[in-house]
């Protein structure tokens, strides 16, 4: 405790520390929570993973102006209790940086946020509750004056990820490229390929904006408070320019699969419309301010696209031997693609009834 308790220590915290242990269960970073004595608030002490985020001054830079912006738009608005609705982030005790290095490693201190919790759970109440929080997140962030940088550049760039396969192909690392389903595989991915940048070619035609957006649209990257009601949005690391489609089709490729993404049995995988409707709803809600009519109309298209570009993720790192995602045994990116382009066909399959779904709740909008 004592080495993390030196680290707490360079940041402005009120009151003495009388406990620090492990918070969380988040992949990337390490999290602790940090008990203070007395009435002085408890904090979340974090290492950064600067594998992932190897820039951690625009990392921070990016969270600060985010939640700067939300802060001052809450304020406005006149909300009550606004300490447990926005981040914040401690300067360190020697400058006004809100991040320290210590050796090789990379920290940063929030204010804790007490009496609140996330939920793991995907069904269509959650799913509302996330599309209208994550829709209200872009509102808040639509007019931030500030000019935030890709704190993982390209992240959701399908040329580029097309581009990564075509390399991998071309290289055969793991003299998997002429085995008879990974033939199948890539044929299937080329019937598609064209039709699946069309984000990229939207935006060239200046038609499609970059936003402020999430980036990483979990269930549990929201705080609750005990009546059910959504806090805030937290686990701001991937906020950062991008189409709204990052927002709304990486939650829906997550939460609206009848399985989970590395399951086999990939008969049993579909393209859940409850959940679609649920988190469309609610986004639509969230994102009535700004969302303009190419961003609304190609909603079922983003739905599509980011099974898609996570099947060509997987195939491209098992083609290359399984160099990036961690695999449990020789054929798990080989299974994880499988499931992602049975979600996509399954999506492709309903874009119908996603467009006239959304063309309903538009006209209810418009009444």
């Amino acid at each position: 405790m004592e080495s993390l308790a030196s680290v707490a220590r360079r940041f402005a915290l009120e009151g003495d520390i009388v406990d620090i242990r492990p918070l969380g269960n988040g992949l990337i970073n390490d999290t602790f929570k940090v008990t203070t004595a007395g009435s002085a608030p408890d904090y979340v002490l974090q290492r950064i993973n600067h594998a992932i985020f190897p820039d951690v001054s625009l990392l921070q830079a990016n969270i600060e102006a985010v939640t700067r912006h939300i802060r001052a738009k809450l304020e406005a608005a006149g909300e009550d209790d606004i300490d447990r609705k926005v981040l914040r982030f401690l300067p360190r005790t020697d400058g006004p940086q809100t991040w320290v290095q210590d050796g090789g490693q990379y920290w940063r201190v929030s204010v804790f946020i007490p009496d609140a919790r996330t939920f793991e759970t995907v069904d269509s109440t959650y799913s509302a509750f996330a599309g209208e929080a994550f829709g209200r997140f872009e509102a808040m962030l639509s007019d931030l004056p500030d000019a935030l940088g890709e704190t993982i550049p390209d992240f959701h760039n399908m040329e580029l990820r097309l581009h990564q396969l075509r390399e991998a192909v071309a290289a055969d690392r793991a003299s998997r490229v002429d085995l008879p389903e990974s033939r199948r595989i890539l044929e299937d991915m080329a019937r598609y390929a064209g039709r699946m940048c069309r984000a990229e070619r939207l935006h060239r035609d200046g038609v499609l904006p970059k936003r402020i957006c999430h980036c990483d649209t979990k269930v549990n990257n929201m705080l609750f408070d005990a009546d059910g009601k959504v806090l805030c949005v937290i686990d701001l690391d991937t906020v950062m320019p991008a189409f709204v489609f990052s927002d709304f089709g990486d939650f829906l490729r997550t939460a609206a699969n009848t399985l989970p993404e590395d399951d086999p049995q990939v008969d049993g995988v579909d393209f859940r419309m409850d959940i679609f409707e649920a988190f469309t709803r609610g986004y639509l809600r969230g994102t009535a301010s700004f969302l303009t009519d190419v961003e609304r109309d190609n909603l079922p298209f983003a739905a599509c696209l980011f099974p898609f570009m996570q099947a060509v993720r997987f195939f491209a790192d098992y083609l290359g031997g399984d160099s990036y995602y961690k695999i449990r045994y020789p054929e798990h990116n080989l299974v994880r693609t499988r499931n992602q382009m049975r979600l996509f066909h399954s999506a492709l399959s309903k874009v119908p009834q996603m467009e006239a779904f959304i063309a309903a709740q538009s006209r209810c909008a418009s009444r």
